[in-house]
């Protein structure tokens, strides 16, 4: 058993589950992380909602374009063969189902895959849903991003929602420090854990935990 995954090393194993080719979109947060962590022979394409295709990892010194920054507002790189378009056509990419996958944050996300990310009824709370909304119903694949339990210990990942939601029955699999959940109409499922077992997990959370395949 493992020990509990660091943001680093979540995002490197998101970015090795990314299938090569694919057209991804990295939300803000945890997710731009794993630009960094994308290799070559993948040859995955980053598309970035501020109307970006071919992103590449973070930029540092030299590097540095204040023009080119990520959905985090981090300066990035390009890849050559990277492109530039209008804001509308980057949504209409986003909306239109071109777009393999999204990794994006979460507040919560259900037991039914319905994801809640952007309001958690703060004052101080960004005030709209903004373009995960787009990214979680236009995407083929949404992949969740998010420590499993908050600081006081309750899971994020619950039997219903009850934060605002940004979309239905969208997310497919969670990326949490703890374990990787696959969620489908059989339910949710524990890919594998982190420095806990799937028994341990059950008895803090309140959603039916279905074993590993094989397990």
């Amino acid at each position: 058993m493992s020990e509990k995954l660091s943001r680093d090393d979540l995002a490197q194993l998101v970015a090795r589950d990314i299938k090569p080719g694919s057209y991804v979109n990295l939300g803000i947060g945890q997710p731009t992380l794993v630009s960094n962590y994308l290799t070559p022979e993948q040859d995955v394409t980053l598309h970035t909602e501020n109307g970006m295709l071919g992103m590449g990892p973070e930029a540092h010194g030299d590097e540095i374009d204040e023009d080119l920054i990520n959905a985090g507002k981090i300066p990035v790189t390009e890849l050559p063969g990277a492109s530039y378009f209008h804001h509308a056509d980057s949504f209409a990419m986003m909306r239109g189902g071109h777009l393999d996958v999204c990794v994006l944050g979460a507040f919560q996300v259900s037991a039914a895959g319905d994801l809640a990310n952007w309001h958690t009824g703060a004052p101080d709370a960004i005030p709209a849903v903004g373009g995960a909304m787009d990214l979680a119903t236009g995407a083929k694949d949404v992949y969740v991003m998010m420590s499993l339990f908050t600081k006081d210990g309750k899971s994020k990942l619950v039997p219903e929602c009850t934060y605002p939601l940004t979309g239905v029955n969208c997310v497919t699999r969670v990326y949490t420090n703890e374990a990787v959940f696959l969620i489908s109409s059989d339910g949710v499922r524990v890919r594998e854990t982190f420095g806990t077992t799937v028994e341990e997990l059950q008895a803090k959370m309140d959603v039916k935990l279905l074993p590993p395949l094989g397990g």
